[in-house]
């Protein structure tokens, strides 16, 4: 099969099988090889690795993850392109096409029978209006990860890594950031797609942790209190996270907390680092719980 990351030969194949894009999948299909070659060097795939790909859309990525992998899974939501990989994935004996929703799959399955629950890589250009939920859900669903890389849109991807005091900084920041080491690693121009997406795009490699940067006595918790803090992002911190009903935190707590911490009520929550919210967050779990103690604080 000829290589797909050449624009003729993804028309052709697309031509073939009459196929139309559809909007409510996202569909881009990358068409750059040079782009193609740099993601596969930034994911560092070895022929050791298990690789799941998300979204493969006609199978052009997916070459080059089977020429370098010891084994890919790829899931694919879209009915009509099973027929298509099929044939443009059909000279690989390494590769398994599994046409699922991925917010839907068992992964930590996925991962038990192809590589034995250790951690996997996962590479993908994914559809940028769920690409938040597939990202979050792999992290949540405490998938055995070794890294993540993939195509997202740009101005995510400098979300993904911004760090304190910035304008991109905020709850995706955290959340990423509490998971994996956040870089990005090329910008790609909307002329490297088919067809061309409106907003640029980047690839970002998220290194997953070995160990947790942060403990906090209630993760859940933790999560809840960076949201609110980003809710409303121009309030305050100790007004954002006392405005937030379902937080069940007032705004007195929420300053004496902060106090406690050596910072004003005035604070905002881009001013805040992943330690400080676990630090803040235990704080509050300590005087939602304890009255005996909120009253020394």
């Amino acid at each position: 099969m000829a290589t797909l990351g050449i624009p003729q030969n993804t028309i052709e194949i697309l031509q073939k099988y009459d196929f139309h894009f559809q909007k409510k999948y996202g569909q881009n299909f990358l068409i750059d090889p040079h782009v193609l070659e740099k993601i596969i060097a930034a994911a560092e795939v070895t022929p050791d690795d298990f690789v799941l790909e998300i979204g493969p859309g006609i199978g052009t990525m997916t070459q080059y993850l089977c020429e370098n992998a010891r084994r890919v899974a790829a899931v694919e939501v879209d009915q009509k392109l099973i027929p298509v990989l099929e044939e443009t994935l059909s000279g690989y004996q390494n590769v398994t096409v599994i046409n699922e929703d991925i917010l839907k799959i068992d992964v930590n399955e996925l991962a038990g029978k192809y590589n034995g629950g250790k951690p996997i890589k996962v590479v993908a250009n994914l559809p940028y209006y769920i690409t938040t939920p597939i990202i979050m859900g792999l992290f949540e669903a405490h998938v055995p990860l070794k890294s993540i890389t993939v195509m997202v849109q740009k101005e995510v991807a400098e979300r993904m890594q911004a760090v304190p005091g910035t304008k991109e900084y905020g709850a995706l920041s955290l959340a990423v950031q509490y998971y994996a080491k956040a870089e990005v690693v090329a910008n790609v121009p909307p002329n490297c797609f088919m067809p061309r997406p409106k907003v640029g795009s980047a690839v970002i490699r998220l290194d997953c942790h070995k160990e947790k940067l942060v403990d906090v006595k209630d993760e859940a918790f933790l999560f809840r209190v960076i949201r609110a803090s980003f809710h409303q992002r121009r309030k305050t911190l100790s007004n954002g996270l006392g405005n937030d009903m379902s937080l069940g935190v007032t705004k007195e707590q929420a300053a004496r907390a902060l106090g406690r911490m050596g910072l004003e009520p005035s604070v905002r929550g881009e001013r805040l680092s992943l330690e400080e919210f676990a630090q803040l967050s235990d704080i509050l779990c300590i005087l939602m719980n304890d009255k005996d103690y909120s009253n020394t604080l």
